[in-house]
């Protein structure tokens, strides 16, 4: 006699492909941040990409939302596959949320410097930088008035060093960071020193240029620290260059104010084998 298979109960659709597209919206991202890091292309087909993966996500949340209506209706299957896809699609979305936040309570500025009056200026930059990107002279009073504002702790740093002991302070931070330095210039006689390097930011390895100005400070020993971080491309930074700005400056300041170790005694040298007296050689033989 054949068995007859009851029937399962049939899931919701809505839930299964909420799943999918959530799940495919991961590899999107990755590619998105490969391309960046690696170069590869502009900065617009990056961020249409990494916004086609957002847009997935957000429309796996409304599928999954949708199909837990039927799903209480009807008591069919697909709970487990709506959680996951609003899981994965608010985990995806929580940065990118941030950052939102970010963006609006912050002015819309992307060129920060501890000098506004007379920032450091960008000498190499300029040849690296496409006709997409943001223009390297500073916006003026404008973008000072917004910064001072918004980050009133974003002063020159003073050390009691030398400009040269501050200069070399300030490379050893960026070799630290592996930063890309494109210009340097150690502070000799009258002349200032001078850093130009590329930042990279934490996710998606943007490249941001960094000046940095190292002066003598006159009537007494030691240096003044100027630095000035931009971003390349869009028109605010969510806060980036102060924080690097700001860590830069601490690390800086850390560095050169560190005691130098003290070297060890110098081990005396090891005294010659004179050879053994003639009697007792004789005595030997």
């Amino acid at each position: 006699m054949p068995v007859r298979r009851l029937a399962e109960d049939p899931a919701s659709r809505l839930a299964i492909w909420a799943r999918r597209i959530a799940g495919f919206s991961l590899p999107v991202v990755l590619l998105a941040i490969i391309i960046a890091r690696a170069g590869l292309l502009e900065i617009v087909p990056i961020l249409a990409t990494f916004g086609a993966a957002l847009a997935m996500a957000v429309m796996a949340i409304v599928l999954a939302l949708i199909s837990l209506i039927g799903i209480w209706r009807h008591g069919i299957e697909g709970l487990g596959a709506a959680l996951t896809a609003i899981a994965v699609s608010v985990a995806l979305l929580a940065y990118p949320g941030y950052l939102g936040v970010l963006g609006y309570r912050l002015p819309q500025i992307n060129d920060i410097t501890t000098d506004p009056i007379d920032p450091p200026r960008f000498e190499t930059v300029g040849r690296l930088r496409s006709r997409q990107a943001n223009p390297i002279a500073y916006a003026g009073l404008y973008a000072a008035e917004q910064q001072k504002a918004a980050y009133p702790d974003i002063v020159p740093l003073d050390l009691d060093v030398s400009p040269q002991a501050a200069y070399d302070a300030t490379m050893a931070v960026i070799t630290k960071r592996r930063w890309q330095v494109i210009n340097a210039r150690a502070p000799q006689g009258g002349r200032e020193g001078y850093i130009e390097a590329v930042a990279r930011t934490l996710i998606m390895g943007f490249r941001d240029d960094v000046a940095i100005r190292i002066r003598a400070i006159p009537r007494r020993l030691g240096a003044r620290v100027d630095v000035r971080s931009a971003s390349r491309y869009g028109r605010g930074d969510f806060g980036t260059n102060a924080r690097r700005i700001r860590a830069l400056l601490a690390d800086i300041d850390d560095v050169s104010s560190a005691p130098e170790k003290p070297e060890g005694p110098a081990r005396p040298a090891p005294k010659p084998k004179q050879p053994p007296p003639k009697g007792n050689q004789a005595k030997g033989r």
